[in-house]
């Protein structure tokens, strides 16, 4: 794990056998987050592809694969704070409850394709909510599990090392 900045940010990386067009494809397209989901809150996703700050799409969630909260199913709308083609993508998750946490990926061009750094970050939720003792509401381990389905779907039958 890489922990950088505040203690309220997560941050994990994978090298991906692709380039970072590849990969963004993935991360721009509604249906591309449920598709690499590790959490299995992700059910489905209505909308177009995001193409800059402010695009937003719904997803289609399902918080008893959580089992913290008794919130069921219900949708909330996924608004892009930072884009910048190839190179980043982050969001905030709105609607049941709008927090204000941000999930992003760095994208990095390197020799053996990306490096793809999945983060988390909570740090400008308010206080209570901190309290609440519900964050980080993914864990490590999730988006990490998320960059491994990232990878088998951006490089299916890749072949591993022996």
């Amino acid at each position: 794990m890489t922990r950088e900045g505040p203690a309220e940010r997560i941050d994990v990386q994978r090298m991906l056998p692709v380039s970072p067009r590849d990969v963004f494809a993935v991360l721009t397209d509604p249906a591309g987050h449920v598709a690499i989901d590790s959490t299995g809150m992700l059910m489905g996703a209505s909308g177009d592809r995001v193409e800059a700050v402010g695009d937003s799409f719904v997803v289609h969630m399902d918080r008893e694969a959580l089992n913290d909260l008794p919130l069921g199913l219900y949708d909330v709308t996924v608004t892009v704070v930072r884009f910048e083609r190839d190179r980043e993508i982050a969001w905030t998750v709105e609607g049941a409850l709008s927090l204000g946490h941000v999930y992003g990926y760095l994208l990095q061009p390197v020799s053996a394709g990306t490096l793809a750094t999945s983060y988390y970050d909570w740090s400008s939720v308010e206080p209570q909510w901190k309290d609440a003792g519900i964050f980080p509401v993914v864990s490590e381990q999730a988006l990490r599990a998320t960059l491994g389905i990232l990878a088998r779907t951006v490089a299916p039958g890749q072949p591993r090392p022996a």
